[in-house]
Parts: structure tokens; C-alpha cells; sequence
């Protein structure tokens, strides 16, 4: 890991970042969970192939694509060791063949030629370099490889997700803004950028269709999200408990059109984008 950028997302998901995924891994997973469905379908018109699942987080769809793929290797890979950790555990509580690798997807040496699909859900927007990345999935591919990622679009189109720092910013003057350039949630947002990042990368035939899934969590779930996740999360730490209990008071209350009894409700607005392996990127 190089760049400074590299070595801030490593220290992120290895440290509090990656430990919150885990902690809210069922919230999580429930609020995603009809996302999940748009990687498995890719997987089930391929049987046979190798799955590679980029970005897999604490594994719950690897599992779920090695259920679906049976006795084809189904490898997740992820840059952060707690969230690798929980996976592993819970594969072996499924009893599920899949593999986890912690290792970073942008230039770990996978074996070629291997995967005949790659997925992600929310796993790809995080890469330094975003061109490199792909290349190096491409490498990995074989030459029919299909590859399907499901990644946000604009902010503006996911007002939930930016709810806590917006209800947060006026008791906290020193949260930082959110990046609108290079990694981060919203890093592919941009349709021509993302056509653009895995043409240069060796992926032909790339389209992108929006959808709009609505989601669902626990309502007891919400607080932890907001005070443990995004850059609300990462700010609270450093405030004082009476701040803390401000914000939290004043956050809650933001999200309460969100609410409906003992669920929380969303709609996420997401880019499905899917590909296949041209040449290989030199």
C-alpha cells in the first residue's frame, strides 16, 4: 500500500470503520438483503464459473453465491481483517465452502484466468485507483467473465444516507465535509465516469441501470447505525457526552420521517452496472 489514500482506507476498515460492519452486520444485512438478489441471478445463469465477490464485507452474500453456485469455487475478497474474520466464521457456521482473502482487490495477485463472474454490492468505490483495480480483476477473469456491480448513485438521490451529518453539522463545526472526488460512498455515482474506469480496464459492453429497491431495518438498529457508521461515526468519538447526547437527540429526530414503528425504511437508489471481459488491459 503506497499511496496516502491507500494506506487511509486500510487503517479505516481495519480499525473502528470495519469494526461497526461487523457489530451491525444483521442490520446491515437486512437492510441489503433485496439488493443480494441482482448478484445471485448473475451467478445462477452461470453455474459452472468461479465467483469472485469484491468488497464482500462480513460475507453474507459469498455465502449466499456459494449456496447458489454449489461446488464452484466462490472466493470473497476484502481489505478488512475484522470483517474477513467475521465472514470465516460465518461460513463455517453454515457450513459453506466459500474462501475469504483478506487482501486488497486493487493490486493483490489473484490467480488468472479463474473467474468466470465477479460481483460486488457496494464493495468497488473505495479503490485509489479505480483503473488499476479493474485491470487487476480483468486479469483474474476468464475471457467470457461476466461482471456485475451494484454501487450508489448521487447523494441527492440517497437523502437517508446523508441524514446524520447533515442533522449533525450545526452542533459539530469541525465535521469534515464529505469528499465528492475519488473514493468514497458515492465514487461511482457518475455513470460516464464508471464506463470510462472499466473501459480503460479491459471490460467491454458496460451498461448501467438505475434502480430504486426499497429497504428495510430495525428500528432499534438506527441509532447504532448513525453513531457507529459514515462520517457522523467517525466524529463522535472526539466529542464531549454532552455534545454526543445533543447530536444523538438531534440525529434521531431527523431521521424520524424514516420511521415506521419498528422499522426503518428506505429507498436506495443504486446503479446496476454489469460487463464483460474484453482484452485484457496492459
Amino acid at each position: 500500500m503506497g499511496t496516502a489514500r491507500e494506506q487511509e482506507q486500510v487503517t479505516q476498515w481495519n480499525g473502528a470503520k470495519g469494526s461497526a460492519w461487523v457489530d451491525l452486520a444483521a442490520a446491515i444485512d437486512t437492510m441489503f438483503e433485496p439488493l443480494a438478489e441482482l448478484l445471485l441471478d448473475v451467478a445462477r445463469d452461470r453455474p459452472a464459473d468461479a465467483v469472485l465477490d469484491v468488497g464482500c464485507g462480513t460475507g453474507g452474500t459469498t455465502v449466499a453465491l456459494a449456496r447458489q453456485v454449489g461446488t464452484a469455487r466462490t472466493v470473497g475478497i476484502d481489505i478488512a481483517e475484522p470483517m474477513i474474520a467475521a465472514a470465516r466464521a460465518r461460513a463455517a457456521a453454515a457450513s459453506s465452502q466459500a474462501e475469504f482473502l483478506r487482501a486488497d482487490a486493487q493490486d493483490h495477485p489473484l490467480p488468472p484466468a479463474t473467474f468466470g463472474t465477479i460481483v460486488s454490492r457496494f464493495g468497488v468505490m473505495f479503490f485509489a485507483d479505480p483503473v488499476q483495480a479493474f485491470a487487476n480483476l480483468r486479469r483474474a477473469a476468464t475471457d467470457d467473465a461476466a461482471l456485475r456491480l451494484i454501487v450508489w448513485r448521487t447523494a441527492e438521490e440517497n437523502p437517508f444516507m446523508t441524514t446524520a451529518e447533515r442533522a449533525a453539522a450545526p452542533l459539530l463545526p469541525n465535521l469534515p465535509p464529505r469528499r465528492t472526488d475519488g473514493p468514497g460512498q458515492f465514487g461511482f455515482a457518475d455513470a460516464g465516469t464508471v464506463r470510462r474506469i472499466l473501459a480503460d480496464s479491459g471490460w467491454d459492453d458496460v451498461a448501467l441501470r438505475p434502480i430504486d429497491v426499497p429497504c428495510t431495518f430495525p428500528e432499534s438498529a438506527l441509532v447504532p447505525y448513525f453513531t457507529r457508521m459514515g462520517h457522523l461515526g467517525q466524529a463522535l468519538p472526539e466529542v464531549d457526552d454532552t455534545t454526543r447526547a445533543e447530536v444523538v437527540r438531534t440525529v434521531r429526530a431527523a431521521f424520524e420521517p424514516y420511521v415506521d414503528g419498528a422499522e426503518v425504511r428506505l429507498t436506495a437508489a443504486c446503479w446496476v452496472v454489469d460487463a464483460r471481459a474484453g482484452q485484457p488491459a496492459t
